[in-house]
């Protein structure tokens, strides 16, 4: 990760090993995580098909590997992983199926600055990463980086309004103003959607984890033709 966007993240380099596997387990065994967990694998089997089932995949930031399951379900599917943490894909590697994990080329890299080339892969898969951007200029950085490194599309999930939870989200907010530290954001729907713009992607879709309920939403996001 880059000078700039490391130092504006500061929960990004905990994950030792210990934390790793911490972070793998609770995905893993507690109920409501795992419930989650179901949903999420929903919406993202949907959003690699409005993708046009791209065969090759960068899964960014991979974290402890929970979707590469999912992304493994097509057999001809090209899988790269990449995270901050070294540690956080070694967890991976370790804890998922063998016949997943051997599909998987992993590498460690800042999602902001990433060691590939130009049009590297169909499509990236940044899964509940971007709602800890809480500045316009870390988001625009991160897409930019995307729309050079995808040939045709991005799917990315964050925090947006226009939902019951938003409305909680905002009023806990106030009372949080006295604590200047924050790694969670709340971006309205349409802040986002114009930083999309701006970044050269179109809306390809818009997927909501339970609509008009929760805050977070998956886009399908299609690179601009010039």
């Amino acid at each position: 990760m880059n000078q700039q966007a490391s130092s504006e993240l500061e929960f990004a380099g905990k994950y030792d090993a210990e934390h790793a596997q911490e972070y793998f387990e609770k995905h893993e065994y507690e109920f409501w995580r795992r419930l989650s967990n179901w949903r999420d694998h929903q919406i993202a089997r949907k959003a690699l098909r409005l993708a046009g089932n791209p065969k090759s995949v960068l899964d960014t930031p991979c974290g402890t590997g929970r979707f590469w399951d999912v992304l493994a379900e097509d057999p001809d599917r090209i899988i790269h992983a990449s995270d901050y943490n070294q540690t956080m894909i070694d967890a991976g590697m370790a804890n998922r199926p063998k016949h997943i994990t051997q599909r998987i080329h992993g590498f460690q890299a800042s999602a902001f600055e990433l060691p590939v080339p130009d049009s590297f892969v169909d499509s990236i898969f940044c899964i509940r990463f971007m709602h800890h951007l809480g500045k316009p200029e870390q988001r625009l950085q991160l897409l930019k980086e995307f729309h050079r490194v995808t040939r045709d599309t991005v799917i990315v999930s964050l925090w947006v309004d226009g939902n019951y939870k938003a409305m909680r989200r905002r009023a806990q907010d106030e009372h949080r103003k006295s604590h200047p530290y924050q790694n969670r954001f709340l971006i309205p729907a349409a802040t986002i959607e114009a930083e999309f713009a701006a970044s050269g992607f179109e809306v390809e879709a818009r997927l909501d984890f339970l609509k008009y309920y929760h805050m977070w939403r998956t886009y399908v996001l299609r690179k601009k033709q010039d």
